[in-house]
């Protein structure tokens, strides 16, 4: 690749991924680094911010290193809903807590219930659930209060990142709108989320449009990273919003989904838009392109969990032996109806009680039958996400899709039936990653608008649903739908229990 390049950084939850596109989208020179997101007690998962630093400059060297042509800029994609605490010297006082984070659970349930709890999801576009950091602020300063009080800067990991590299406490619209602390109609820190959490927008870096250029890398990180100083930076935007740009999935009514260890359905609007019921998200990505739609705590974990906890004999095959075991059952598992909130759920309910249950067990039902349940319940929770996003108003005409369950061709069908959509699969393209390079070519005058994304992406397979298998998951929509809340009751209970009954023995 000896053209120009921009470099599309996605950090990760779990790993930090570096590519070089140049201008006509083609993906050259790649790095990946990972990272552990640690567990220390239930409710937990936390990760250091110096290791993730540590990978974004060592993909970064790696891709520098590879590149024949010249680097016109880099421009990031990052995670959403993280949360750390600098002192007065910007020295993490915190671990970053990722979005799994549910320790500020009793905080959310308290401020959703409020009377303010669903206007503040008006005022934010983020929903009053333990992934965003103003419930995990709130858990600090009523836990923690040391803590809360030394700190002098609360921001996210892709802040801190930038923080690092270019000596600029700044944030972008689109990962503060994910934070429950901005205003998305007037583009600044919301007066009555601050006074919940307790803090002041002094402590919070400076809200900058996604497609801002910083005046470009520190020195050190120039060393670092090979690359020249002053090398212009974007600093771009959330992943979830970045991926429907890296989907092509820009235009009204074209959404996207993706499922790896969670999901989401998300489709692009021209200006802020509010669910008056509370069951979707908005989140920005430009000026005139706003995600709304929902994500859900449980994708592809709960195949995992499966394989694990009902197959365990299957060992390293595990995934290809599942689907096969889920496709040897006809759509509806006769019956049988998994409600696969292993880790909680977020969209379109956004509490952290629910738990897993199988509903509707009968003798006749084999381990084959609780495989295909499992992924037949998370295509039906999206299935929610989406009639969610139409009763807000949003029009949802095509759908793309992408997702380490897109190399199965039994999920790929089961979603197509469960949404009742056709689905294209995009070819070759890294989604959040080629979001982030292309927001970075538009604002450093490379392309004339990221709409040239629909144009860029080519699509390499269509899923059509059979009317069969459809009509069955439609008719069992609504009895999966409505044990949310007949649970809702037996969920408390086993919150108040569950100190109590630890899973494994003394």
């Amino acid at each position: 690749m000896s053209a120009q390049v921009v470099l599309g950084v996605d950090i990760g939850t779990t790993s930090t991924k570096v590519v070089a596109y140049d201008t006509e989208g083609r993906p050259g020179a790649t790095h990946s680094a990972g990272y552990p997101l640690k567990e220390p007690r239930p409710g937990r998962a936390e990760q250091d911010p110096e290791q993730i630093l540590a990978a974004v400059l060592e993909c970064l060297r790696a891709v520098t290193d590879a590149v024949d042509g010249p680097v016109a800029g880099l421009s990031f994609s990052s995670a959403m809903h993280t949360l750390i605490g600098l002192d007065a010297d910007s020295r993490p006082l915190t671990p970053s807590l990722s979005w799994a984070d549910s320790r500020s659970g009793e905080q959310a349930e308290r401020l959703r219930a409020s009377a303010g709890g669903l206007a503040l999801h008006r005022r934010t576009g983020t929903p009053v659930h333990p992934m965003a950091p103003l419930p995990k602020l709130i858990w600090f300063r009523e836990q923690q209060p040391e803590v809360f009080s030394k700190a002098a800067t609360w921001l996210g990991i892709k802040d801190y990142v930038v923080l690092r590299m270019c000596e600029a406490l700044v944030t972008d619209h689109s990962l503060a709108s994910g934070t429950g602390l901005m205003d998305i109609h007037r583009l600044d820190w919301d007066p009555e989320a601050l006074r919940l959490a307790g803090i002041t927008a002094e402590q919070l870096p400076e809200l900058l449009p996604t497609t801002h250029v910083l005046p470009g890398l520190s020195r050190a990180t120039a060393e670092t990273t090979g690359l020249p100083a002053g090398t212009p930076v974007v600093l771009g935007a959330g992943d979830g919003p970045l991926a429907n740009l890296g989907l092509g999935a820009v235009d009204p009514g074209v959404a996207a989904c993706s499922i790896g260890t969670s999901g989401a359905l998300r489709v692009m609007v021209e200006k802020p838009a509010v669910d008056p019921l509370g069951g979707v998200f908005c989140y920005a990505l430009t000026e005139n392109h706003w995600a709304v739609g929902g994500a859900i705590n449980n994708g592809g974990i709960v195949l995992d969990w499966a394989g694990t906890s009902l197959a365990p004999d299957l060992g390293d095959g595990a995934a290809e032996g599942l689907l096969a075991l889920a496709g040897s059952v006809p759509a509806g598992c006769g019956g049988l109806i998994m409600l696969p909130y292993l880790l909680s759920e977020r969209a379109p309910h956004w509490s952290s009680l629910p738990r897993g249950a199988y509903i509707g067990l009968t003798r006749e039902h084999r381990r084959e039958h609780l495989v295909r349940a499992a992924i037949e319940g998370v295509c039906q929770q999206l299935a929610l996400v989406l009639h969610s996003m139409r009763s807000a108003g949003n029009e949802v005409r095509q759908l793309r899709a992408t997702g380490g369950f897109a190399r199965s061709p039994l999920w790929r069908q089961m979603l197509a039936d469960t949404l009742g959509m056709d689905i294209s699969f995009p070819e070759g393209h890294e989604g959040s990653s080629f979001g982030a390079a292309l927001l970075g070519m538009q604002a450093l005058g490379l392309v004339p608008s990221i709409d040239v994304a629909a144009d860029m992406v080519r699509i390499s397979d269509t899923v059509r649903p059979d009317a069969s298998a459809s009509a069955t998951y439609a008719a069992l929509r609504p009895v999966f739908a409505e044990l949310y809340n007949a649970l809702m009751p037996t969920y408390r209970s086993l919150r108040r229990l569950a100190p109590s009954l630890p899973l494994e023995g003394s």
